[in-house]
């Protein structure tokens, strides 16, 4: 098995990040699971790729993964977590060929370097609050589940972190 390539997704990728997103909706639906069964935002895809959060993951020059890795964090999960004490991980797909090939898990682990790098402690996501096999997978990877957080309006909000390995130098004595 090859190494994953992961770099930022361009624009004029943004058909790919939406297709990853509806090929993993319609399997979702298939196994009788309701997240994700509204029409894709793109807006949010398109926004997210701009700001160079949305990056792609290749295996041997095929399309694998996409996880979006956010320094925002929502206000209506993270208010009371230090949000800026994060990454934020999201939309977070792969692809149904590459399935059970520790591609998550790898997208996972690279979001965690990436916000060790950004001298972040915490690496967070929010799941969909009644997906129970997604909140397993997050467990198994190292995960704590802070808490389940219900609003009427949202359909996430299983609250998720992990360490980074980062950790501040101690502040000197001046």
């Amino acid at each position: 098995m090859s190494d994953l390539r992961i770099r930022p997704a361009r624009v004029d990728e943004l058909d790919r990040v939406e297709g990853l997103w509806l090929e993993a909706s319609r399997w979702l639906a298939s196994r009788g699971i309701d997240q994700w069964q509204y029409p894709p935002r793109r807006w949010r895809m398109e926004g997210a790729v701009r700001a160079g959060d949305c990056h792609l993951a290749f295996r041997e020059g095929q399309l694998v993964g996409t996880v979006t890795v956010e320094r925002q964090a929502d206000p209506e999960w993270w208010a009371d977590d230090d949000p800026d004490a994060a990454l934020y991980v999201h939309d977070l797909v792969v692809s149904r060929e590459a399935a059970g090939q520790s591609v998550g898990a790898r997208l996972l682990d690279w979001a965690g370097r990436l916000a060790a790098q950004r001298e972040k402690p915490w690496l967070r996501l929010e799941a969909w609050k009644t997906n129970g096999l997604l909140h397993r997978y997050y467990l198994d990877r190292g995960f704590e589940l802070l808490r389940i957080v219900d609003l009427p309006h949202r359909h996430s909000g299983a609250l998720f972190q992990r360490p980074t390995g980062f950790t501040a130098a101690p502040k000197g004595d001046g």
